[in-house]
């Protein structure tokens, strides 16, 4: 596992972790992002036809067992956040219709601001490299 991957948590502080994230996702706090550096995010979003409605679903049925690891985010003048990711098994339907089960790959910045909290969820896409899972 790379050397920057933090997985020092126990089931309680993950839970609490995802507990703020599921908060902010119900509460319309969040967005997923599907700027230019995110095309997988698109793509997988299209790939799956998954409407805003199913996108939400999607994200507050990820539990705690999910979790695989923290890492600090690299980016620029944003070192000081720490991002989560959580690799879901779902069952979609592809664009021809053909149901799949599919390893989501979603990492999560929780962002404090004097507003309150929300949430970016930086990548929603397909799996793309092998994960390890702290709980399983």
């Amino acid at each position: 596992m790379n050397q920057h991957y933090n997985q020092n948590y126990t089931w309680e502080q993950i839970n609490e972790i995802l507990a703020m994230i599921h908060d902010c996702i119900r509460e319309g706090r969040f967005i997923i992002s599907k700027n230019e550096n995110r095309q997988e995010n698109i793509d997988f979003i299209n790939e799956y036809n998954l409407n805003s409605r199913r996108q939400k679903e999607i994200l507050l049925k990820i539990k705690t067992e999910d979790f695989c690891h923290s890492l600090q985010n690299t980016k620029v003048g944003f070192e000081h956040e720490v991002l989560y990711v959580f690799c879901p098994q779902v069952t979609l339907f592809n664009f021809d219709g053909i149901e799949e089960i599919v390893d989501i790959y979603t990492k999560f910045n929780l962002i404090d601001s004097e507003s309150g909290k929300r949430v970016v969820v930086i990548s929603f896409h397909k799996r793309n490299k092998p994960i390890d899972y702290l709980f399983r």
